[in-house]
């Protein structure tokens, strides 16, 4: 369950940091994911990384953290999953006029800290990443950290209409004689969803509970188009 969330500039290495840290806190006894950008913009890679944090694994999150907002939300969820977490800052970067605003860690906030700073290729410090995920107590869950209710009435009926919509054409679909393998097309969506696998009633409707509740945390009216395909992707990526 522990949390690593990397950051830098364009070019400073994140994702090579990521693979190692990967190899490096994956083993027998528990699994290394790496959460890299997500279509759906910052509610899609939060769902992604609490759906992850729900297991007992190791969760690496390559994506869009070059903003402080980004890692406080991370933060919190970590805190809600009662889980360690550090901040790998991968310093440098060739940098120019055209990369995206960046703002430099700072420990004196609490969403960035335990930080630790690699420069180049500065070894990474495991023994000391290691002690912070795997030694430490976890913050405690607080009230900052729970779930908001949602200022618009609209997007709550919109997201449950839409993934409403969604369950009963995949359960239709299933009804029709769909194999696995098969894209499942649902309408008004332009891509589809391949099951690799019977699912049923009780998994899907599960599946959108957790989509909901990840959602809600982050009502954007910006996102009520995309809501559809992003219950798709979410789909996707947890029925294996």
């Amino acid at each position: 369950m522990p949390l690593v969330v990397l950051c830098g500039r364009p070019g400073s290495g994140k994702s090579r940091r990521a693979a190692e840290l990967r190899a490096a806190l994956g083993g027998p006894e528990r699994q290394a994911h790496v959460v890299a950008e997500a279509e759906g913009g910052r509610a899609a890679l939060r769902a992604e990384v609490e759906r992850r944090l729900s297991r007992r694994d190791v969760v690496i999150v390559d994506a869009g953290n070059e903003l402080r907002s980004i890692r406080y939300e991370l933060y919190c969820a970590a805190r809600q999953a009662g889980t360690a977490r550090c901040l790998l800052h991968c310093a440098g970067g060739p940098g120019g006029p055209d990369e995206p605003p960046f703002e430099a860690p700072d420990p004196r906030n609490r969403w960035d800290r335990p930080l630790f700073t690699v420069h180049g290729e500065e070894p990474l410090p495991l023994a000391a990443i290691r002690a912070a995920l795997f030694e430490s107590a976890p913050p405690p869950p607080h009230r900052a950290t729970r779930s908001q209710p949602l200022q618009s009435s609209s997007f709550l009926h919109h997201l449950d209409q839409v993934t409403q919509e969604v369950l009963a054409a995949v359960m239709a679909a299933q009804r029709s004689g769909a194999q696995p393998g098969e894209v499942v097309c649902i309408p008004g969506v332009a891509e589809g969803l391949v099951l690799n696998r019977p699912v049923s009633m009780a998994e899907l409707s599960r599946l959108r509970r957790q989509f909901i509740s990840y959602t809600k945390m982050q009502p954007s009216d910006e996102n009520l188009p995309q809501l559809a395909s992003m219950f798709l992707q979410y789909l996707s990526r947890s029925i294996q």
